[in-house]
Parts: C-alpha cells; structure tokens; sequence
C-alpha cells in the first residue's frame, strides 16, 4: 500500500501514528485527536512548515498507526514509543535509564533505604529520578548517619532472635533482627526518613524533638543525646532551604535552555514553600526545534517515571495540549494537577531564575565538551604520530586479563570512541584455555581470537548489529611486549589488518609491532593518559567480573551440594537470610520460614551446614 493511498484512507480517531523511513526504520512518533488531519497535514505544502519538519517529511516512506480511545491514553502510548524506538526525529531525554531513584521498602517489616536504577510497581516508595549519583550517594551517607536504618538484605519479623551485627553495635542499626526494637517504634523512624527525603525537615523537628523530651524524662541520657545530634544535622539541612512563598503548596518550577541539538532542562523542587533542591536534565533534540515541543517532552518524559507529581506545575511558556497533560498527570498523581505560566509577581520571578539556571547549565556542558573534545583531538594526534598509524582513530578497544593463580580466568574486552567510553559495548570472557598455572599469554590469545573470529563471522553473514561485528581503528592490550607479541600472532593468522600496541603498567610504556624498545612518553602527555584512561577501565571491567565469579562460587559452593537443594531453593534462601553465613546459623523453624522448605528439607540443610561446619 502506497504512502497516498495510506493517506486518503486515515481514520478521524484519536490515537499514535509512526513515520518510517526506507529502511523501514521509525523517524518520528506522534499523536493526534484526529489522526485524518494531524497526518494529512505534514504534507500540505501551504502550512509553512519548519525547516526540521520539511526535512522529516522528505524521508518518510511509510505510516504505521494506532487508534486508541481518548486523547490521553494517545499521549501515553506515544511516551511508551518514543522510550521504546527512540525516534530520530523526537525529542528525547539522554541516558533516561540510568537515572538513580531512592527507594524505601516500605512493603518489608523493618524496611530499608536503598539507591535503585529503576522504579517498580512494587508497593515501595521512591524519590527521583536524580541525574547526579555521586550527590544521591552522600545524601543516603547522610541519612544512615542520622537514622539508623538497616542496611542488611534479609527478611526480618517482628520478634527475631538472631544475632545483631556490627551495625547494631556501633550505632547505625536499631536491631530489628535480634527484636531490640519494635516494628512500630521502627515504623516512626521510617515516617520520618521518609519526611526527610520529600524535604518537609520543619515538620521533622517537632516530632524529634518530642521523642528527644520523651527520652530524657525517662533517664534514657544517650537516646536523648543521639536524638539531639540527628535535630542538629536536620536544622543544618533546613539552613539551605530557601523559602520562596507563604503558602504550603507543592510546586516545580521549570525552565529550558538550548544550543544545537542539546536542550537543558531545569527544575526547582519547591515543596510546602520552600525550594528545598533542584536538578537539570538534557534532551536530545534538532536545531529546529521550538521550546514549546522541548518542554511538553520532557514534562510526558519526565513525570511519567518521577516517584512524586505536585500539584503545581510552572512553565516560561504555554505548553502544546495543556488540558490534555493536566488530565494524563491528574491520573499519574491522583489528584488535580495545574499547569501554569506565570505573567508577572513572584511566581514569574522564580521561572526567570530556573530559566537563568538552565542557561548556565547548558554552557558548563557545553564548554566542558568542547575542552574535552580538544583534549581528545590533541592526544590522537600525539599518537598517531608517536605510532605511525595511517589513518584516524575513532574506536580503539582494549584487552585485559583477570585471574587468582590461575582460577578463574577472565578476561574484558572495553570500547572507547571518540574519547567517551561506550559501556553498551564492553564484552567480557570466560578464558577456557589455561587450566592450573597461569599463563596470561594463552588467555590474550584466547579473547583476541575469539573476539576478531567471531566479528569476521558477523561480518561474512551481514550482520551489522552483531555484538562484534564493528572493528576497532586501535587495539590496547594490557601488558608489555610478550602479551602484544602473541595477540599479534592472533591477529596475522585471522588476516586482520588493525594496529596492534601494548601498554605496560609499572613504567607506562607504550610497545609496538616491530620495535625491540618501548616509547616511552612523558607522564603527563595527552596521549598516554588517553590510553592509560582505557586500559586502567578494561582493568576494572576485568576485575569487577572476576570478583562476580569469585562471590558466585563461594555462596554456592556449600548450597550446591545439599540434596534437595536446587536452583529455585538455593535462590529463595539467598533471598531470605542474605547470605551463606546467615543460613549456617539459622535453626531449623527459621529454615522452614522460607518458601519451599519442608521441615525435611530444613533439617537436611541444618545437617549439612554443620557437617561442613565440622569438616572445615
């Protein structure tokens, strides 16, 4: 079926339609009240379209669409398409997946706060996302510092008698696993973690204060003093909070800034009238697009996977469809959401400061990129002439070999172009080859050989989207002329024409192909601290592997070899006590507490762990 045909045969519901390219490839996805008009008119040539819609237009091939049955549940399955293909011509938020959340677990007894990458229907509370780890790590630093929350995985009821950690004994844990507190006096503390997070710390020093109160008129001196301590870390908090209106409301404030085809989004928190933090997020976005389009993505992107909705939300301009996004964030809060773009008056004060913000943020990023783009340029260029290559360096790959005496070989294999590493395209390897002894030269052969091997097969099937199927510009391997001698070898026999060099570690010299001496740069030149850069990363990359299969092999190593113990046991015991020690000194009722195990089976596993126990 023909483009026209499909055209003059569109449906007037509301719903999703998908622009392919030849290729067969999805463009562009959007959505309409009425698909008929929405579609049609792309190509009126009398409707002035802009420059990036022209240019999308000249590349559809074909139009796919869904009918849905409200305007609503069309924006919703829009943001689901955009998330799923991302569509070149849509504007999206960069690196969306990886954004931390805070999690508390409050479906669990004694719950626990942890930093999670994604946000589940699991009954838990979140907050986020947040785009900075590093800050999301210290205010979780903090907040165990403050409320001693329990950091332990296993599953833990009221009136446990096990036997406290050292948490417990220094401070950082009330106990909850040896019955040292009660799960309602557990529960307070959660209430006000979790008063803490949302940023309502005047509403959390009422409340310790009375506990403090409560524990000092009972004699109960070091409670009270602790109490104390966690008000004065809270009222330092409460210093930074500005405060920017009289009322209580929830609100975010937004604000947008764009170069090129980056957009930045700003957002204040402002929550029961005081601005209690802020975070930026970056969009991928055409030169051509206009800021309406820019803001009404990032707000379908953003608060359909943010842990909270306020009820306020302000815009530095009308956004496209307003009614039809307060509906769909009515939905997602539970209660009326408003857009709003303030005219004037404080309100309006505030959204020039976001906007100011956001314009700040974006030239950071950007002047960052471009002194590390120099950076990068300036170091391929010193290495290239330093090694003679011939051609450019995009992509270089770089090898590294992990093992203990011998057990456990492993080896990483990480991507670097155009000065970023790729994490999408590491690749790891299980070394079959050296058994006993270790032989670090057999294990690089092993990984060179069936890293290129396989690409060469990839290649000779077509398939372009295979795991190894792109060939670097540079290879790095880890060590010095031995290791680089029998990684080359590899590389003749498969008729591979790459560059091959060594990096080793305790002089940072550089080996190359047919030279009996190293180079040997200064320390501080650009080029080797590029290539230092990449080979320390496929050193942890190796070395993080190892250490899995290292951890892998001792928590199955008893459990593996208890009759009646198979994977879906093994995995539930795991789950419940936390760890191998956990179960060995668990009795036999706490063994039955887990699902799938019989007092047969429990007594099995008691029997075991101690005759393990007695053999060790």
């Amino acid at each position: 079926m023909n483009l026209e045909h499909k055209l003059s045969n569109l449906p007037k519901n509301p719903g999703v339609y998908l622009m392919k390219n030849e290729a067969g490839e999805i463009i562009y996805v959007g959505k309409a009240i009425n698909l008929r008009n929405r579609v049609r008119s792309y190509f009126q040539k009398s409707r002035g379209h802009s420059p990036k819609v022209k240019v999308m237009v000249s590349h559809v091939a074909d139009i796919e669409y869904i009918i849905t049955d409200s305007e609503v549940e069309a924006l919703i399955l829009e943001n689901n398409l955009i998330k799923k293909h991302a569509p070149w011509y849509n504007v999206r938020l960069k690196d969306d997946k990886t954004y931390p959340y805070i999690k508390v677990t409050t479906y669990e007894e004694f719950p626990r706060v942890l930093l999670v990458r994604r946000k589940l229907q699991d009954g838990a509370r979140y907050f986020g996302p947040y785009t900075d780890v590093s800050a999301v790590r210290e205010t979780l630093s903090f907040l165990r510092s403050v409320f001693p929350v329990r950091t332990c995985r296993r599953t833990i009821t009221e009136g446990d008698q096990g036997r406290p950690c050292l948490n417990y004994h220094i401070g950082r844990c009330l106990g909850p696993c040896a019955g040292l507190v009660s799960k309602e006096k557990y529960g307070e503390m959660i209430s006000e973690v979790i008063l803490f997070l949302e940023g309502r710390l005047d509403r959390l020093i009422p409340d310790l204060t009375r506990r403090m109160e409560e524990a000092s008129s009972k004699l109960e001196f070091e409670r009270a003093a602790r109490i104390r301590d966690q008000i004065h870390a809270v009222q330092t908090m409460m210093e930074k909070q500005k405060i920017v209106a009289e009322h209580e409301d929830d609100q975010d404030f937004l604000g947008y800034a764009r170069a090129g085809d980056l957009g930045c989004v700003q957002i204040f928190f402002v929550r029961g009238g005081k601005l209690i933090g802020r975070d930026h997020f970056l969009l991928e976005c055409s030169p051509e697009e206009d800021a309406q389009e820019i803001l009404s993505a990032f707000v379908k992107q953003f608060y359909e996977q943010a842990a909270f909705i306020p009820r306020e939300i302000y815009t530095p301009l009308d956004l496209e469809e307003p009614s039809v996004l307060e509906d769909w964030l009515t939905g997602l809060r539970g209660s009326r959401v408003y857009l709003h773009t303030p005219q004037r008056g404080p309100k309006k004060q505030l959204v020039d400061l976001v906007m100011t913000n956001a314009e700040v943020v974006l030239n950071e990023i950007r002047s960052r990129q471009e002194r590390q783009e120099q950076e990068y340029a300036e170091a391929i260029s010193q290495l290239q002439d330093v090694l003679e290559l011939d051609r450019p360096v995009v992509r270089i790959e770089a090898f590294d070999i992990s093992n203990i005496q011998g057990n456990q070989v492993v080896a990483s294999m990480v991507v670097m172009e155009q000065g970023m590493l790729v994490s999408d395209e590491y690749r790891r390897f299980k070394i079959r080859s050296v058994e006993g002894a270790p032989n670090d030269y057999l294990a690089m052969a092993e990984v060179i050989e069936r890293r290129f091997s396989r690409g060469l097969k990839e290649q000779q099937a077509g398939d372009t989207s295979g795991k190894f199927s792109i060939f670097p510009d540079l290879v790095l391997v880890d060590g010095g002329k031995g290791q680089l001698n029998t990684a080359v070898q590899i590389r003749d026999k498969l008729g591979i024409d790459i560059p091959f060099i060594g990096l080793a570690e305790r002089m940072e010299e550089i080996y190359v192909e047919e030279q009996s001496e190293p180079i040997v740069l200064p320390r501080d030149a650009k080029g080797l601290l590029l290539l230092r850069k990449i080979r320390d990363e496929a050193h942890r990359f190796a070395l993080a592997y190892h250490r899995n299969l290292r951890g892998r092999a001792v928590r199955g190593s008893v459990l593996d070899e208890i009759p009646g113990v198979g994977p879906k046991r093994k995995k539930a015991l795991i789950r419940h006590f936390g760890s191998v020690r956990a179960i060995r000194e668990a009795g036999i009722e706490e063994l039955m507490e887990v699902q799938g195990i019989s007092r047969k089976i429990a007594e099995e596993i008691y029997q075991y762990m101690h005759e393990a126990d007695r053999k060790q």
